[in-house]
């Protein structure tokens, strides 16, 4: 895109963030590293946080935490839902009873209860991560099977007899959109819920990484660390949630 056909809200975007590292750069001056580092020196620990393999093994250990706890959160929350639709005697089991638990019970004391019930590592932040992220995927993927069209779905098994065809062609193009909406929430939130994790029961990772400095009085490895989490974060947007969301959008 050429500047001249930049939007006035893109420009003004673009004014606003130039502004804003101005303004980290003159405070960082003024104020000793320990309280506010400057830009360029967390701009160097970033990188870092990427090249050197003694912080890239703590950048990939949250990434597929991460991951893992999205991936089970719904495969687990979408079973449900399912199980919810097939079952209509299991509503107040679900939606009455798991669902408000689930989408109540406080991140902190899922945090606990794993430092207590697991030993340090993957499986209790995992174990963490996909508790507090059930509900958003059960929630979405429960509208998303009220809302298929059952019209469209009784007409498609009237041209065909294999099941596969109509999951494969019809409902799962319908109810697409709303995992990709799960998928996004609950992206965006696990990255949330892992520093919390990681800072009660874990050896690696970004947040024991940031515990670690805090405890050191590096706050440049702090605020490295959450804009890594932040360009992790629309790095899956970009490469992998927006393409999915273009390719299953309503047409």
């Amino acid at each position: 895109m050429s500047l001249a056909g930049r939007s006035p809200g893109r420009w003004l975007a673009d004014t606003l963030v130039l502004a804003a590292l101005l303004a980290w750069y003159v405070g960082a001056r003024h104020l000793p590293e320990f309280v506010l580092p400057g830009p360029v020196a967390v701009f160097q620990r970033l990188v870092v946080l990427f090249v050197d393999p003694d912080f890239l093994q703590h950048t990939l250990a949250s990434t597929l935490r991460v991951v893992a706890s999205v991936l089970a959160a719904l495969v687990i929350g979408g079973g449900l839902a399912l199980l919810h639709r097939a079952v209509p005697a299991l509503d107040w089991v679900i939606r009455g009873g798991i669902q408000p638990m689930l989408s109540s019970f406080p991140s902190i004391g899922w945090a606990i209860l794993a430092a207590i019930w697991f030993p340090p590592g993957h499986l209790s932040i995992i174990f963490v991560q996909v508790a507090i992220l059930i509900p958003f995927c059960l929630i979405n993927m429960a509208e998303g099977l009220r809302q298929m069209d059952r019209e469209m779905l009784e007409m498609a098994r009237s041209y065909t007899r294999l099941g596969r065809r109509v999951v494969l062609r019809i409902a799962l193009p319908l109810i697409m959109p709303y995992v990709i909406g799960a998928l996004r929430i609950c992206y965006g939130i696990g990255w949330k819920i892992s520093l919390v994790a990681e800072l009660l029961g874990s050896s690696s990772g970004l947040g024991f990484l940031m515990l670690r400095a805090q405890g050191a009085a590096d706050m440049t490895t702090v605020v490295a660390a959450s804009f890594a989490i932040v360009l992790l974060f629309v790095a899956g947007e970009k490469l992998l949630i927006a393409p999915l969301a273009r390719r299953y959008a309503p047409r």
